[in-house]
């Protein structure tokens, strides 16, 4: 019964610790574009490499 004396405010601590950590990452704009991530690996970025002169 005294474990829950340190339990529950460690607990609560936790629980705000996880809530403050959610809510910065939504102001810093971690959310914003979900939507976009899923189709930014199918766009194609890449420069095409330069023709190598022959070597002959």
């Amino acid at each position: 019964m005294t474990g829950l004396i340190y339990l529950i405010p460690v607990a609560l601590l936790l629980g705000l610790l996880g809530l403050g950590a959610f809510i910065w990452a939504t102001k810093s704009g971690q959310f914003d574009d979900p939507e976009g991530a899923r189709y930014r690996i199918l766009i194609d970025e890449d420069k095409p490499l330069p023709d190598k002169p022959d070597e002959r």
